[in-house]
C-alpha cells in the first residue's frame, strides 16, 4: 500500500488529536497515526490550566469536559518536614491579565475520547507504527512496520519523548533530569469528601500531590530522585512501588488521610518512569521545524511536571499549529506557516521548560538551607508561578 496524505499526525495523543481537530474546524482534513492498537491512556490524569481551557473552548469541547471535573478552589503547599502550610493561594475567582483562571484536574481518557469523537471517522489509524522516513522531493515517506507506505505533503511528529520525528529532524535526544515519577487514581464508587483542593507536600526528597478531578476519584503523583544506594528499584511491582511511597510518605509529616488515598488507588503498569526535558537551548535553536515537517507536544518541549504545564502546553501547539498550517494550506505556502509556527513557540516552550526544571529541583530538595529558603522564604513564589504561566491566551484557531 502507498498512499499520499496532504497531512499525516503522528501519535493520537493529546497534540496530535487535538491538532487534528482543530484543523478539523478549519475545514482542513488530516490522518492521525498510531503505533498502538487502541487510544493511549497513561498518566490517568492532568492538571488543567487557564491556557489550556481555553484551547479546549477554542476547539468547542470546553463545556464536556467541564461537566465531568470538579473546579478547584484552592492550592495548598505543604512542608513534608514539618507536616505546616507554607502557602495557599486562591485558584477559583483570581482575576488574570487574560481572564479568570480555571484550573480543574482531567482524567486524560476522557479528554483523549472527547478529542475523538469530535473527529471525522477514520481520522485515526492505529497500529500504525513509524520505524523510518525519508525524504522524497517535496513529500516525506513513512514507512510503517507493516510494511506499508504513506507519502506525506506535511508531517507533524507527536510522536512523544522519544520523537522518530525529532530524531529525523536532528534534535538532541531529551536530557535526564535525574528525578522519576509515579502516579495512581483512587475511586470512591460513594463519593469523598475532600476538599476541592490541590494539596501539593514538598520536601523530603520528594514532591508529591492530590487532586480531586471530581467527587468520586482522587489523582495522586508522587516524584523523587534515586538514591546512590539503589534501595528504591524504579523496575520493580506496583505493589512495591506502592509500598516505596507510602513509606517515604509515612516518614515525614503527611496527613494519614493521604496516605488511604494511594493505599486504594490503582497505579499504572508502568510502575514509574524517569522525568526527561530537553535542554531549553535545544527548543530555541534546534530544528523544531524543517520544510514540510514540525514537532510538537513532548516531541518538541518534554519538561517536568512541576508546573502542570506539559499538558497543556501541548494543547497550546495544537492551536497555534492548526491556525498557521491551515492558513498555510489554503496560500499554498506550507513551509512558512511551519515557520510561523516555530517562531511563536520557542521562547514560550523553552522558558517553561527552564521554569518547571528550577521549581521542582528546589520542591524536592531535602538540603536545610534549600528547605529553610523554600518553605519560609519561596513559597508563595513559587506557588504564583503556577498562576503566571498559566496566564497566557494562544488566541482562537
Amino acid at each position: 500500500m502507498d498512499l499520499v496524505q496532504d497531512i499525516v499526525i503522528v501519535g493520537a495523543g493529546l497534540a496530535g488529536l487535538a491538532t487534528a481537530l482543530g484543523l478539523h474546524r478549519k475545514g482542513v482534513k488530516s490522518l492521525v497515526l498510531e503505533s498502538s492498537p487502541t487510544m493511549r491512556t497513561s498518566g490517568f490524569a492532568f492538571t488543567t490550566w487557564s491556557n489550556a481551557w481555553r484551547v479546549l473552548d477554542a476547539l468547542g469541547v470546553g463545556d464536556k469536559v467541564r461537566d465531568h471535573h470538579v473546579l478547584l478552589e484552592s492550592f495548598s503547599v505543604m512542608s513534608a518536614a514539618s507536616g505546616d502550610i507554607s502557602a495557599i493561594m486562591g485558584l477559583s475567582g483570581v482575576q488574570g491579565k487574560m481572564g479568570m483562571h480555571e484550573v480543574r484536574c482531567v482524567r486524560r481518557d476522557f479528554l483523549l475520547e472527547t478529542l475523538a469523537t469530535e473527529l471525522p471517522k477514520d481520522t485515526i489509524k492505529y497500529s500504525s507504527k513509524i520505524v523510518s522516513l525519508e525524504e522524497d522531493g517535496n513529500l516525506t515517506l513513512l514507512h510503517l512496520a507493516n510494511g506499508s507506505i504513506i507519502r506525506a505533503k506535511v508531517l507533524i511528529g507527536s510522536d512523544g519523548i522519544n520523537s522518530v520525528v525529532a530524531k529525523y529532524l536532528g534534535l538532541k535526544k531529551p536530557s535526564s533530569s535525574g528525578r522519576w515519577a509515579t502516579r495512581g487514581f483512587a475511586e470512591y464508587p460513594n463519593g469523598h469528601e475532600f476538599k476541592h483542593e490541590f494539596l501539593q507536600i514538598n520536601g523530603a526528597g520528594f514532591r508529591c500531590g492530590f487532586i480531586p478531578c471530581s467527587a468520586k476519584n482522587m489523582f495522586w503523583f508522587f516524584t523523587w530522585m534515586p538514591s546512590q544506594h539503589g534501595e528504591e528499584k524504579v523496575d520493580e511491582s506496583i505493589n512495591m512501588m506502592r509500598e516505596f511511597v507510602i513509606k517515604n510518605l509515612t516518614t515525614s509529616k503527611v496527613p494519614q488521610e493521604m496516605i488511604e488515598v494511594i493505599k486504594r488507588s490503582e497505579m499504572s503498569e508502568v510502575v514509574s518512569s524517569p522525568l526527561n526535558y530537553r535542554f531549553p537551548m535545544s527548543v530555541l535553536f534546534g530544528n523544531i521545524t524543517k520544510r514540510n515537517i514540525c514537532v510538537i507536544g513532548d516531541a518538541l518541549h518534554p519538561m517536568t511536571p512541576d508546573l502542570g504545564q506539559g499538558a497543556c502546553s501541548a494543547l497550546e501547539d495544537s492551536i497555534i499549529l492548526s491556525r498557521y498550517l491551515s492558513d498555510a494550506v489554503h496560500q499554498g505556502k506550507i513551509e512558512v506557516g511551519l515557520e510561523k509556527f516555530a517562531k511563536s513557540r520557542r521562547w514560550r516552550c523553552a522558558s517553561v521548560v527552564a521554569t518547571a526544571y528550577i521549581v521542582g529541583s528546589l520542591q524536592e530538595s531535602s538540603n536545610s538551607f534549600v528547605t529553610f529558603l523554600r518553605d519560609k522564604v519561596l513559597a508563595g513564589t513559587m506557588a504564583r508561578a503556577l498562576l503566571k504561566v498559566s496566564d497566557y491566551d494562544c488566541g482562537n484557531i
